[in-house]
């Protein structure tokens, strides 16, 4: 049986994107999945709260890389959404180029979409179903939690949150692991003090 994963995502998170790498790399050509990217904005998930001036700055700085990518899916699909997170993400953090305007050209260049997508997200065209995807995910799972937000089966979570990106048998146990909790109804949450920071090995 086909396991179905949603998995939101901000561009930005470093976080995420090693959870990202876990599904796109060791689990897609392992195991039998289908998997639907959103985009959850860190942004507009933070709008109206109280943060510090270094979190706020980050936040706005967090913003055009949502946008396009939200712009992606709605222009052109589902795949090229995938592929846009995977060219734009690589510039962002292993590129050590997070929220950098150039790196979001680049990474649609890339890909061969229209770069025009910058200016229309940074005009609020994709505003409106940026909403709709974070609603998306904060339906499922509440709004005290961030990204990596996933789905398995119908079943969110947010998580795991892993450095580095586990590889070979250690990503494969993951999944099984994550499969059965998710299958518990009442699961809500595992969690320890992070001790390292985000490792791009």
């Amino acid at each position: 049986m086909t396991d179905t994963i949603e998995f939101w995502f901000d561009p930005s998170c470093p976080w995420c994107w090693m959870t990202s790498r876990w599904i796109a790399d060791e689990i897609v050509p392992n195991r039998d999945v289908a998997v639907t990217w959103h985009v959850l904005s860190l942004t507009k998930l933070n709008e109206g709260r109280e943060l510090d001036e270094r979190y706020a700055q980050m936040m706005e700085d967090a913003r055009l890389g949502a946008q396009v990518a939200v712009g992606v899916g709605e222009v052109y699909g589902q795949e090229a959404l995938g592929n846009f997170y995977t060219e734009v993400g690589t510039r962002f953090h292993p590129g050590g180029r997070v929220n950098d305007r150039d790196a979001v050209i680049e990474a649609l260049e890339a890909l061969d979409l229209d770069t025009a997508l910058v200016e229309r997200a940074e005009s609020g065209e994709f505003d409106e179903a940026l909403n709709a995807q974070l609603k998306g995910a904060t339906d499922l799972v509440g709004t005290d939690v961030g990204v990596p937000t996933i789905s398995i089966n119908g079943n969110a979570f947010f998580g795991p949150v892993i450095t580095p990106t586990p590889r070979g048998d250690d990503a494969l146990r993951l999944w099984d692991g994550a499969v059965l909790v998710a299958g518990v109804p009442g699961f809500y949450e595992i969690k320890r003090s992070r001790e390292k920071g985000p490792s791009f090995e």
